[in-house]
Parts: structure tokens; C-alpha cells; sequence
């Protein structure tokens, strides 16, 4: 037999058994497999349904309603009686930049920043040896013109006596008229040096009144009871009242009065009506976001700043607290009436609009992750737009104020953007 013809045959054995693999037989088509594949997909279909069921019982096949959101929050009751809010700082109304009124090198510096100092204290000295050295001179010559005048006065009681006699013996003609006249030239010379002397003597007395004067300028005192707020010389260092070149120092140290402190505020023009002197106020400080200080409008200065269309106004402080430093962030509330007592405490609250009714209870929605979970409440007091919450969800905590309508307890939930 020929070749090809034997490996054609072997071929073809090869191909019917390859489609011998791929034949069905026809009892997969009999009843018992109909049956099989209904029972199948009835078990599919009530799997299917009941995790559809769960699903949609779990809220994740409907889809999520976008809300509003509000914060449980501490609220001030005396933010129902604020008219006005202005921003401003912290200020010392009586501050001074402590400098000497002579030039000089700084040989002791007594204070650093924070150090409280009285009015007179020496806070700092110049050197002084010049200045020492010319009140002792001025010292030496008050000692002589004092010497100088007892004996001008020793010479004018002597002339004195001289003229007296004299002119009792030129009344009775026992000397000549000529004696008398050169005793009283003589009294009359010895009482001009006199006066003159003790002239003199004044001036030098001045003198040195005016060099003690130029020694104590050596000597950096403080204008009054204050704090220091920055050391600007040390040690060494040129002090001049006029800083002319670039390593001398004009103020040695700058202090405050702490017990000047007020808040500057800018208010606008357009609001400033609702301001007047002597205005209940609170005060807040970014640095202290939970207390709050009494004020009152200290004054309201007597012109505008074009640039910003507003008028600085001043507050005071009520009770001093070591806490508040000059140059704090502030924040006044300008009031229609003082805060009452009991009115000081922060209270929880949120916002009126998040509170609905639902089965005749009043329920707030709490926001979960991306769930909604309805919380009952029980309120207090309205504060403006905010209501007291006395029992309900804890500071904090987010509620849903927008649609109400559309939410109940395991709604899923998208927060929208501001």
C-alpha cells in the first residue's frame, strides 16, 4: 500500500474519534434533566429575591438624598441680644517706648521682657562718669560763691556800722562832710557785692541742680506701673534719643500699661449708627475660643478711614484677666442690653430648622457614616435662629436640617457641598 494513502487513513481514524468525544446523548434531553435545571433555577430566583429584599430593607437600593448639615454647637445666650460683630486686635491705650533724653553707653539693663516695673523704677543706666564729674564741679563752685558772699556780707555789716557812725557825728559837725561821703560810698559798694554774690551763688546753685539733673537722665526710669514688652538695647550698646547712626539704640525698652487694655475694632460706616458710648459688649479672643468678657464701648474715634469705608472704635474691658496680651486677635458683639445673670454659660443648641415633628415627638436626623438615624429630643429656650438642646445627640455630632421631608431612620445620606 502507498505511503500517503496509509497516513490518510490513520487521519482520518484520528478526526472520528475527536468528534466521537463531542457527541451529546439524547437521555440529557429526557424529563429527568428538565426537571434538574428548573429546580436549579428556582433556587437562584428566591436567592435573588432575598437579597434583594435584604438590600432594599438595608436602604442600599434606593438612591441617597442629598442634605444640609448642621453641628450640635455651644452657643452663648448673648449672641440673641448682639446687634453688630466687628473684628479688630488687642491694644494698651497708655504704652511707651522707654529711650533717655542724653547720649550714652548702656552699662546695666535691670529688666527682660515680661518684667513688671513701677513708675520711678531705674530699669536701665547710661555711663555717667562725665556726668559725675560735672556735678562736682558745679558742686565745688555753689561752695565758693557761698564763701565768696559771707564775706561780702561780713564787709557790708562792717560798712554798715561805719556809715552809721558817721553820718551821727556829720550831724553833729564833729567830722567833715567828706568822711561821711566815702563811708557811704563805701556802704553802698559793699552792698552792691553783696547782692551780686549772692547772685552768684544762685546760679551756681543752679548750676548744679542742672548738672544732678543730667546725671539722673543717665539713669532710664519707667513712666509709670507697666509691663515690659520687648528689650530693644543690651549692654554696650549707643543710646540717643535720635538713633542718627544705624548701631545706635533710640528706645532701650518698650513697655504697656496692662491695665489699659482694650479692643480696637473697625466698624463700618454704615453700621456705626448702632454703636454709641457706653454699649454693653463681649468680647471674644481667638486665643481663648470659649471664654467670654464683658465690655462696653470705651469711645468711638472722631473720624473715618476712607481706605476702608469704617470708623475705629474702642472697647473695654470689664475684668481684667492675665490671660489677654497686647496685639490678640479680638472679636466685639456690640448688644442691645447687658447679659443678664446666668446668661455667662455656653448652652447646646443647633439650629431651629434641623428640629421636625415625627409621631407626635419632636426628633432630630443624626448623620452616620452615609446613614440617617432619627434621635428624639427634648429642647429649651430659643436663642434666635438656634434652639437649646436639653437631651439629644452630644456636641459635635452632625444633623440633617434640609429636606426633613424626604428622610426617615436608615435613609442613606449624602452631605452636599457648600
Amino acid at each position: 500500500m502507498p505511503w500517503r494513502s496509509v497516513k490518510g487513513e490513520s487521519l482520518k481514524r484520528m478526526v472520528d474519534l475527536e468528534l466521537e468525544k463531542l457527541r451529546i446523548e439524547k437521555s440529557a434531553f429526557g424529563p429527568k434533566g428538565r426537571k434538574k435545571k428548573r429546580l436549579i433555577w428556582a433556587v437562584l430566583a428566591a436567592v435573588l429575591a432575598g437579597t434583594l429584599g435584604v438590600l432594599y430593607r438595608l436602604g442600599l437600593l434606593t438612591p441617597a438624598v442629598e442634605v444640609q448639615a448642621v453641628a450640635v454647637q455651644n452657643v452663648y445666650p448673648s449672641q440673641g441680644l448682639t446687634l453688630l460683630n466687628a473684628s479688630g486686635y488687642v491694644v494698651a491705650d497708655r504704652k511707651a517706648a522707654v529711650a533717655s533724653k542724653v547720649t550714652g553707653r548702656l552699662v546695666y539693663v535691670g529688666v527682660e521682657e515680661g518684667s513688671r516695673v513701677h513708675a520711678g523704677q531705674v530699669i536701665a543706666r547710661l555711663e555717667s562718669r562725665e556726668a559725675e564729674a560735672a556735678r562736682d564741679r558745679a558742686s565745688h563752685n555753689v561752695a565758693a560763691a557761698r564763701q565768696n558772699l559771707e564775706q561780702a556780707r561780713a564787709e557790708l555789716h562792717h560798712a554798715i556800722l561805719d556809715y552809721e557812725r558817721k553820718k551821727a557825728l556829720v550831724e553833729k559837725g564833729t567830722i567833715a562832710r567828706s568822711a561821711f561821703d566815702t563811708a557811704e560810698a563805701r556802704f553802698k559798694t559793699a552792698q552792691a557785692s553783696a547782692a551780686a554774690l549772692a547772685a552768684a551763688e544762685r546760679a551756681a546753685q543752679a548750676a548744679l541742680d542742672e548738672a544732678k539733673v543730667l546725671l539722673d537722665y543717665t539713669n532710664i526710669r519707667a513712666p509709670f506701673d507697666a509691663v515690659v514688652l520687648t528689650k530693644n538695647a543690651d549692654i554696650g550698646d549707643i543710646v540717643t534719643p535720635l538713633a542718627a547712626t544705624a548701631d545706635a539704640k533710640a528706645a532701650v525698652v518698650t513697655v504697656a500699661d496692662m491695665e489699659s487694655l482694650l479692643v480696637e475694632v473697625d466698624v463700618s460706616e454704615s453700621n456705626i449708627a448702632q454703636v454709641r458710648v457706653e454699649q454693653p459688649c463681649e468680647i471674644r479672643l481667638d486665643a481663648f475660643p470659649d471664654a467670654r468678657f464683658p465690655g462696653r464701648v470705651h469711645m468711638i474715634l472722631p473720624t473715618a478711614d476712607r481706605s476702608k469705608a469704617s470708623i475705629t472704635v474702642k472697647v473695654a474691658f470689664l475684668v481684667r484677666d492675665p490671660r489677654v496680651l497686647p496685639e490678640m486677635s479680638a472679636k466685639a458683639a456690640f448688644l442691645s442690653r447687658p447679659v443678664g445673670a446666668g446668661e455667662e454659660v455656653a448652652l447646646r443648641a443647633l439650629a431651629a430648622a434641623a428640629v421636625d415633628t415625627r409621631g407626635g415627638r419632636e426628633v432630630v436626623f443624626v448623620i452616620e457614616d452615609d446613614l440617617i438615624r432619627e434621635v428624639p429630643v427634648k429642647l429649651g429656650r430659643r436663642l434666635g435662629d438656634m434652639v437649646e438642646l436639653i437631651e439629644g445627640p452630644g456636641i459635635g455630632q452632625r444633623i440633617a436640617t434640609a429636606p426633613l421631608d424626604r428622610l426617615k431612620d436608615g435613609a442613606r445620606v449624602v452631605i452636599a457641598k457648600p
